[in-house]
């Protein structure tokens, strides 16, 4: 195990230097153990014998060289290891469908607590899911091992496709370290050729690997269009369903209820373009139409906030359809303002949106807990 397993949980939720350390151990056993492996087997076994034992290859590999007492220590380390990788794996699933259900990509259902304080329903949902795929592949192991070898090449691969919007869209974000455009590219080049040769190996990879990912995509663009899906399921019911009543008022609340959370903008100035980008993409990618626009300041300046208001007025007439609440605060931008600001206006902090933190600040982006960078 490397760690990578459990890593799902946000890179923001670990201490700093840990996803680097886990990326570093994944690789040392991708780089190193594994061509030993093979080399000792080649030097001991023939080719023949290798394609008969594919499935016990290190255990026949250890029986032979030492003998069933050193078959059997084989055997127990991999259950051990199996047993690890089953626990980080239902550790790292619970921790990304949780941060995702809260940014809004999953149904809230996967947010319901037992009274020991986990989600089962996440949990057993997972298990679902891993007791299915065994079913559709009979068990086979080179089935399992393609359809997981599509999945983490795709994972490395989006994180190269990651690295490259971040050089693009966000050029001004702080970061401890930076890949060059060559690296970046050839990594991802580096996994699409390991994706397409899987897929080439036997194509049955694929199709149990889209089994799985076409639904889960579908889930969370239907949790991203829902407001467009309730206002044509309402059409639907106005126009066919004129005696339905009552399920007209439940989709409109259900409406109401989304589009009434309250999101919080910080904002540094009442310069309209990146006030005007914000509140674009606001409406273009959050359900909700409420924004509480908060103004820290130092000393109170009268001209900076009439350009503010000169602003919002504009804003108004731009985005007629969200309800702006100005809250000027006296006070420095940081981590602890933002803790503050999360329980007095009871918004998560998941809910807030920023530009990118300069150079300048003490701070990192982590420190800020989960606050999202949107211009």
């Amino acid at each position: 195990m490397s760690g990578f397993e459990s890593s799902a949980n946000f890179v923001e939720q670990q201490q700093p230097g840990v996803f680097r350390l886990t990326l570093r151990n994944m690789w040392v056993a991708v780089l190193v153990f594994n061509p030993l492996i093979s080399l000792m087997a080649l030097q001991i076994l023939p080719v023949g014998e290798i394609l008969k034992h594919h499935d016990d290859m290190l255990s026949f590999v250890a029986l032979l060289t030492g003998g069933n007492l050193f078959k059997s220590l084989v055997v127990i380390d991999a259950g051990l290891v199996l047993s690890g990788a089953v626990l980080t794996s239902f550790i790292g699933v619970t921790g990304l469908v949780h941060r995702m259900t809260l940014d809004q990509c999953f149904p809230q259902f996967l947010l319901k607590r037992n009274r020991r304080g986990s989600h089962h329903r996440i949990i057993l949902a997972f298990m679902a899911l891993c007791i299915s795929i065994l079913y559709l592949t009979g068990g086979q192991l080179l089935q399992l091992a393609g359809v997981y070898t599509i999945s983490f090449l795709g994972v490395m691969t989006l994180f190269g496709i990651g690295n490259i919007l971040l050089k693009i869209n966000r050029k001004e974000l702080k970061r401890t370290y930076r890949a060059g455009w060559s690296t970046v590219i050839l990594g991802v080049l580096a996994t699409s050729v390991g994706i397409i040769g899987n897929v080439i190996l036997d194509y049955r990879f694929l199709m149990y690997f889209a089994l799985y990912f076409i639904p889960a995509v579908l889930l969370v663009t239907v949790m991203y269009t829902r407001i467009a899906i309730l206002k044509a399921i309402l059409m639907v019911i106005n126009e066919m369903l004129q005696r339905a009543f009552m399920w007209r008022e439940q989709v409109i609340e259900e409406i109401m209820d989304i589009t009434n959370i309250r999101l919080v903008l910080f904002v540094r100035g009442g310069a309209l373009s990146r006030l005007s980008k914000a509140f674009d993409y606001i409406q273009r990618n959050e359900s909700s139409r409420k924004i509480v626009m908060v103004h820290l300041y130092q000393d109170r300046n009268p001209e900076e906030e009439e350009e503010i208001l000169r602003s919002l007025k504009i804003l108004e007439e731009l985005f007629p359809e969200i309800k702006i609440e100005y809250f000027p605060r006296q006070g420095q931008f940081g981590p602890q303002m933002v803790e503050t600001l999360s329980q007095e206006l009871k918004v998560p902090k998941n809910y807030m949106f920023i530009g990118a933190p300069e150079a300048k600040h003490k701070f990192s982006l982590e420190d800020l807990g989960g606050v999202r960078v949107i211009f």
